[in-house]
């Protein structure tokens, strides 16, 4: 990190990041393993990740302790065991209930701070030195917390049996606090949430709708990669929330979790706020609402059912496609289809999805580069070869800036391009 970026004092917005040199677009400009972490238990598909590596798999080995964490394999497990060790015991003790990823990361520092109290010192910020923002939380969003504190009393009891044993000065509801505000997801190569992580120093880094920089994973460890030139001195920025939102909706976001107000180029002028809500309002209205059936339907694994329902949605709803609503129903049909291995309808679908993707995501976003390879790879799986290779071709081109060349993912990619190569070859 030291010699890529430095601290400073940004105006208006106080502790930041800016480049210590300049970066041409794409160059990895420093990047990081998590003090702490953990998975998303929470998620649908949480249970198939591997909670050391945070690796995906279907055939994963099972704690004979806790019987809630989960393994690649021995080795995984083995690596695993010096952060595991006290949350197994703790787990163990409130099986089968399962706490929130929130409540199993506070602990997770209680026992690092405990083990390695000099752990605090990160690079360039600690721990100690995250902002909290406690004293700006309404009423209601405070005695959430205290039912997450008590819910942490409960669980640690196994091994905190009371405050005294916590570390010195350590204020629960601040740190709960602390993760609201500084953690970063935890993102697989699919961009699926897999976890939950801290990294201190980089939580420095300030928000912006429209970011000079982007953020990707390859396992637990963090990446910040620039996706515009960045002159030497300049601030350097991520975003906090997903840009494919109105500006009030972003707004409201950043408000709410974070405490500020953006003040960015694009909410100041409401940068592509009409389109995001284009067509009928009545009809937008009654997409947002039906969404929440499709969510329920497909966590409930009634997979046929939320097609059927996404189907009849996007037929009658005859909103545009650069509706946010409708680009959401689209993104579902999509994904149902895979999962029912409904091919040529999941690629008709994903087709419709690119203008959207390019009208809200800036050229270098990981999440358009990804959406593109999907493209790519269901043409391929259907034989369209000549399609395929455009398509691949353009998300190679976004994600050697986004995930860089030697990116698992990017290196999937040519594998793929490679394949559809030999395939044009032979046909």
């Amino acid at each position: 990190m030291a010699g890529n970026v430095e601290k400073y004092q940004s105006p208006g917005k106080g502790n930041g990041l800016r480049a210590a040199r300049d970066f041409a677009i794409g160059e990895l400009v420093t990047s990081a393993e998590p003090l702490v972490y953990t998975t998303c238990r929470g998620k649908n598909s949480a249970a198939s990740v591997c909670d050391h590596c945070v690796c995906r798999s279907e055939k994963l080995l099972r704690c004979s302790q806790c019987k809630f964490a989960r393994y690649c394999n021995s080795l995984c497990q083995k690596k695993a065991w010096k952060d595991h060790k006290r949350e197994c015991l703790c787990l163990k003790s409130i099986f089968p209930n399962v706490p929130t990823d929130s409540v199993r990361l506070v602990a997770r520092i209680i026992f690092k701070l405990l083990e390695e109290p000099n752990c605090t010192s990160g690079e360039l910020y600690s721990i100690n030195d995250l902002q909290s923002h406690f004293k700006e939380l309404n009423e209601d969003m405070k005695e959430g917390l205290g039912h997450l504190a008590a819910t942490l009393e409960q669980y640690l009891k196994k091994e905190i049996p009371d405050s005294s044993k916590l570390p010195p000065g350590f204020q629960t509801l601040e740190y709960f606090c602390k993760l609201t505000c500084n953690s970063f997801t935890i993102s697989d190569g699919e961009m699926q949430d897999v976890g939950v992580g801290l990294y201190p120093s980089l939580s420095l880094l300030n928000h912006s709708c429209d970011p000079n920089c982007v953020i990707v994973f390859e396992g637990t460890r963090l990446h910040l990669r620039s996706a515009k030139k960045i002159p030497k001195g300049e601030e350097l920025f991520i975003s906090y929330i997903d840009v494919k939102m109105p500006s009030h909706m972003r707004q409201m976001q950043c408000q709410r979790q974070y405490c500020f107000t953006c003040d960015c180029s694009r909410c100041v002028s409401k940068d592509k706020d009409e389109d995001m809500l284009s067509g009928n309002e009545e009809a937008s209205r009654e997409m947002e609402h039906s969404l929440t059936k499709l969510e329920e339907l497909r966590s409930q694994n009634n997979l046929k059912e939320a097609l059927a329902l996404c189907k009849e949605l996007i037929k009658t709803s005859k909103l545009p496609n650069k509706n946010i609503h409708h680009l959401k129903a689209l993104d579902f049909a999509m994904d149902l289809c895979i999962h029912l291995e409904i091919w040529e309808e999941a690629l008709q679908f994903s087709l419709q999805t690119l203008g959207p993707y390019s009208l809200y995501y800036s050229n270098y976003h990981p999440v358009r580069a990804v959406q593109i390879m999907k493209v790519g790879k269901l043409q391929l799986h259907l034989g369209k070869f000549p399609e395929a290779m455009i398509t691949l071709k353009q998300a190679f081109e976004i994600m050697k800036v986004t995930h860089g060349r030697d990116h698992g993912l990017t290196q999937n990619l040519l594998k793929l391009l490679g394949e559809c190569e030999m395939e044009m070859k032979t046909t």
